[in-house]
């Protein structure tokens, strides 16, 4: 259970996952339950992925009906009036983006109440942010975003990198949440948008 600013970063964290693991599940042609437990997956893979690592348990989700509660309803939402939409992937993509920030907070604090260094802090942000996505896609048969060339992770380090310093230099803490969450989200703007990413390498 997390309290005030965090508790409400969660909250919008699960609502835009679960939403586009909706998107996800949809694009895919899946039934109704099928896109249920694709937006549970979304919403919650990487938070429990997160406690499981620092032996928060039972995991967070399990101890919070809210969650529950936001993800059936955002899912419900969503495949109620998502077919008015003509295009999917660029609120799938928006959602996503917004959640990869929201869920970098997260993992973050989480870090910090546990005492951990800024590397593992920065590290359970990334995995809290990016793990329900990689979950949704194995279950869909995609190659997880993550993985492929399109800047995703390296978001969420350098907006937990800017938090940090942020945090070093006693700037005002929810402004800087607000600021790491906003600089994630930007970044993956950018690069869909002009088409940045990390070099490949192959075995040629």
């Amino acid at each position: 259970m997390y309290s005030g600013f965090l508790n409400i970063i969660d909250i919008l964290g699960t609502f835009s996952f679960a939403v586009s693991g909706v998107f996800s599940a949809m694009e895919r042609k899946l039934d109704a339950f099928g896109i249920l437990i694709i937006s549970f997956v979304t919403a919650i893979g990487g938070g429990t992925v997160r406690d499981v690592l620092v032996g928060n348990l039972p995991v967070n989700w399990l101890q919070n009906d809210v969650t529950i509660m936001v993800i059936f309803f955002s899912a419900l939402l969503t495949m109620l009036f998502g077919s008015y939409l003509k295009q999917f992937n660029t609120p799938l993509f928006l959602f996503d983006a917004l959640g990869l920030g929201l869920f970098t907070i997260i993992g973050i604090e989480v870090g910090l109440k546990h005492g951990f260094s800024a590397g593992v802090c920065i590290a359970l942000g990334t995995i809290s942010a990016c793990f329900g996505g990689v979950m949704r896609d194995v279950l869909l048969n995609k190659v997880p975003l993550i993985f492929q060339k399109e800047i995703y992770a390296l978001a969420c380090i350098t907006g937990g990198v800017v938090y940090y310093f942020l945090l070093s230099i006693h700037w005002n803490e929810d402004l800087s949440k607000i600021l790491c969450i906003l600089l994630i989200f930007a970044i993956r703007i950018l690069a869909v948008t002009f088409k940045l990413s990390l070099p490949r390498i192959s075995l040629k």
